[in-house]
């Protein structure tokens, strides 16, 4: 079976409607940085603990995906898919929501954000380094720009907050984050030609199940938490876990991989304005500008890294 990640449909209308998919699962992807944040609360007002937030909304995910499989009598992975799998499995139902729950609680959605923005090159670059594709010294170049930035943002933002200049351990968590979902996007990745892009990210949660499903309930809440709290736990798990790849991956079968992707771009913002009324965080001048030159540092390497000759 073909991806159809892949290939871009040539019917009347198809290229604009690939477009809109594409920018609807940007929307809900930004979302999940505030929404994450309002489910587990900050570290002077803590909600659900980020461990239980990890595995109830995979549990979630899990639940609605073993339903999608079975109405469409989806095949099972043979044994050269399992392990790409079990490799997203850690990244993405893991270690990015884990890592990214934990440090939400320190730093505001609008600063993960900038960090989060290095995610496109972090995955093109895992690739290059897992896939065996060799992508051109610019690329590297401007991922080395992108990270550098990303770090001189931290510094500032430490210092800002009187620790001097030194990063947050927060950071450390946001670039643990970005490393575990570049590392399970391409695993997806790797299996995706074959088994499909939604049934890939439905098995990867059904996979999960045996883990998530007992470890939701030993993390279970002991005291009451506000509905706010569950109800973005449940975005976090229907949509950021399991829907939104269904719009992301279709809009760029429809729209063509490399135009649709470009819509990535606008997630680091996306995020921040949905950071304003669900958290009441305001926009952040400095966010703003770091947020914009690591997104053109990802730019500008993704067109390097596209480029005729950019891989061998």
């Amino acid at each position: 079976m073909t991806s159809g990640a892949t290939l871009a449909s040539n019917r009347p209308g198809d290229a604009a409607l690939g477009l809109w998919l594409g920018l609807l699962g940007v929307v809900v992807f930004a979302l999940t940085l505030p929404m994450t944040r309002l489910a587990t609360g900050t570290a002077e007002a803590p909600r659900l603990s980020p461990w239980f937030v990890t595995w109830a909304r995979a549990a979630l995910a899990g639940g609605l995906a073993a339903v999608y499989l079975l109405l469409t009598r989806s095949r099972r992975p043979d044994r050269t898919e399992r392990g790409p799998l079990l490799l997203s499995l850690a990244g993405n139902v893991i270690g990015y929501p884990l890592l990214l729950g934990w440090a939400l609680r320190h730093v505001t959605a609008s600063h993960a954000a900038v960090v989060t923005a290095l995610l496109p090159l972090a995955t093109a670059a895992m690739a290059a380094w897992l896939m065996h594709q060799r992508a051109r010294l610019g690329f590297w170049l401007f991922a080395g720009l992108g990270s550098a930035l990303v770090v001189i943002y931290s510094l500032i933002r430490a210092a800002q907050d009187g620790q001097g200049f030194r990063p947050e351990w927060a950071d450390a968590l946001l670039v643990g984050a970005v490393l575990a979902a570049a590392l399970g996007y391409v695993g997806g990745a790797r299996v995706t030609p074959s088994l499909g892009a939604e049934r890939a990210i439905s098995w990867v949660c059904v996979m999960a199940l045996p883990l998530t499903v007992p470890a939701t309930f030993l993390t279970w809440p002991d005291r009451p938490v506000e509905l706010s709290a569950w109800l973005a736990l449940a975005y976090v798990g229907v949509f950021s876990m399991w829907a939104g790849f269904f719009a992301w991956f279709r809009g760029l079968a429809l729209g063509g991989a490399l135009r649709v992707s470009q819509t990535q771009l606008l997630q680091p913002f996306v995020s921040m304005l949905a950071a304003v009324p669900l958290l009441g965080e305001s926009l952040d001048a400095l966010a703003l500008v770091f947020a914009l030159a690591v997104v053109a540092s990802v730019f500008l390497g993704r067109r390097l890294a596209s480029m005729p000759g950019g891989q061998r």
